[in-house]
Formats: structure tokens, sequence, C-alpha cells
């Protein structure tokens, strides 16, 4: 069976609440401690706040910001010479096959035993070396994403703190798979977050639209299929 080539996709799954980003936001080291929420909501509106709920897409704010998309198209280009190299892999078996399909009837038993262990031994190769290739292209991308998220976590609990949200939820992943069936443009902070986030970094935006990491093909990791097209909604006023 024909395996196609690999292409790699962001494979951390976020589940995030404004109680969640404060921990995430007092845990790495140098991070400031998450605002309170005395700090971040006077006491005298925090009644009519409490049910105030928002919504960000996590996985789409980090690609959106200028470090992620920065960072991410530096990764497709270290990647590049494992595809280059898986590609010839992949087509040095398909050559094998089809010299097994063409010429297979014509070959001695000894011969087509010979050039089947080859398909096979070359095939297997082929496997092993895409899955290592999956597995370290998931691992150097959850690093981005994480280290990025470490970083705008402070800045969400900020946000929400400061526009009186009582929860935030995530909507990278879509209903049923994430727990939010529906939510209008007002409540999604998502554009707001990355803007403030482009602020803090200092990166400059880049000089072209950056491409994601495309979804894997053949066997899926147990993650989600493709990442988000990095785009945001209006941020509530």
């Amino acid at each position: 069976m024909t395996r196609k080539l690999p292409r790699f996709v962001l494979a951390t799954v976020f589940v995030i609440s404004v109680g969640a980003l404060a921990q995430t936001a007092s845990a790495g080291p140098g991070l400031p401690a998450a605002p309170s929420a005395a700090a971040t909501a006077p006491d005298t509106t925090a009644a009519s706040t409490a049910n105030k709920i928002g919504t960000i897409n996590i996985e789409q704010a980090i690609f959106a910001s200028n470090e992620g998309q920065r960072d991410f198209e530096a990764l497709s280009k270290k990647l590049e010479p494992k595809q280059t190299e898986l590609k010839g892999m992949n087509d040095e078996v398909e050559s094998l096959k089809k010299q097994l399909s063409t010429q297979g009837d014509k070959l001695n038993e000894d011969s087509r035993a010979t050039l089947v262990k080859q398909v096979e031994d070359k095939q297997k190769k082929l496997e092993r070396s895409v899955q290592d290739a999956r597995d370290d292209a998931q691992a150097q991308q959850n690093e981005i994403a994480q280290r990025i998220l470490q970083k705008m976590a402070p800045i969400i609990v900020k946000y929400a703190g400061d526009k009186g949200f009582g929860l935030i939820m995530d909507t990278s992943n879509p209903w049923p798979q994430g727990p939010v069936l529906w939510a209008g443009p007002s409540v999604d902070i998502t554009k707001a977050i990355v803007d403030a986030y482009n602020v803090q970094s200092g990166v400059p935006a880049p000089t072209r639209p950056a491409t994601k990491p495309a979804a894997t093909t053949g066997t899926k990791p147990a993650a989600p299929a493709a990442a988000k097209p990095a785009t945001t909604t209006p941020a509530p006023k």
C-alpha cells in the first residue's frame, strides 16, 4: 500500500479558563504572578460581571501572533531536509513496487521472493522514519506553542480581569470535540489578545503571511486533525 509523505501538524490540545490561565501565568520562572480577582475587577462590579463569559481560540492566537508566525515558519524550513529525505525513500519504495507489479510474473521464484522482501523491508523502514519524523515535528511544534502560551497567559488573565470576564473558554476545537457549541464574535477576545501580545513581545509582523504546518497524512497522531486558519474575529469594545 502506498504511503503518502508526511506533513506536520500542531498536536497540542488547549483547555483553558481564567483560573487555569492564572496558574499557568504564575508557573513559569520570571513571569509576573497572575492578577487576582480583587486586583482585576473592582468589588462594586464583581457581582454584575460574574456571569460574563468570553471566548478565545488559543491555537489561532498562537499561530496569528508575530512570534508564532516567525517561529513556525522557521521550523517549517528546518524540517524541509527531512521532507526531502522521506520523499526519496518513498520514491524508492514506489519504484520497487512498480517493478514488482510489472515484472513479478516474469521473475523466477527466488528473484521474486527477493524483490518482495526488499519492498517489505524498505516499506517498514519508511514507516518508521515517517513516524519518527512526525513525533519529532510534533515535539518541536508543541515546544513553540507552550512557550508562547506561557507568555500569553498573563495577558489573557489581565485582559479578562480588566474587561470583567468571569470565564474565558477555548474554541480551538469545534463542538462536539470542544466545549463551545456556539459563540458570537462579540465575546471573542482572540484578536485583542494577539494585538496585545505582539506589542509586548516586540516581534515585528512578518513580511509575508506565514503558512501553518499542514495536517499529517497516513497514520494520524492522537491530536486535532489540523490547525485552524489564522483568522480572528473582532474584539469586544
